[in-house]
């Protein structure tokens, strides 16, 4: 498909498209230079990320302690 650029640089997306990828008004596109062209992609959001990761008993609290605690030992072992 061709499309022409609109004068503030807006393209259109044609409708059999944005229905495959479920793209609705006010949804976000990344834009990607590649080569000499443009990529389009889907944007992911934080609401739609929610839930992927497997639950963890350890708190980010408990995460950066135990952090710190190893490059406390590591900045001690190089005394």
């Amino acid at each position: 498909m061709t499309m022409k650029v609109g004068p503030k640089g807006q393209v259109v997306i044609p409708k059999r498209i944005r229905d495959r990828l479920g793209l609705r008004p006010g949804d976000r596109v990344r834009v990607e230079q590649e080569g000499s062209g443009v990529r389009l992609s889907r944007a992911v959001t934080v609401d739609e990320l929610v839930g992927s990761l497997p639950p963890s008993d350890v708190t980010p609290l408990d995460a950066l302690m135990e952090e710190r605690r190893r490059d406390r030992a590591r900045e001690d072992s190089r005394s």
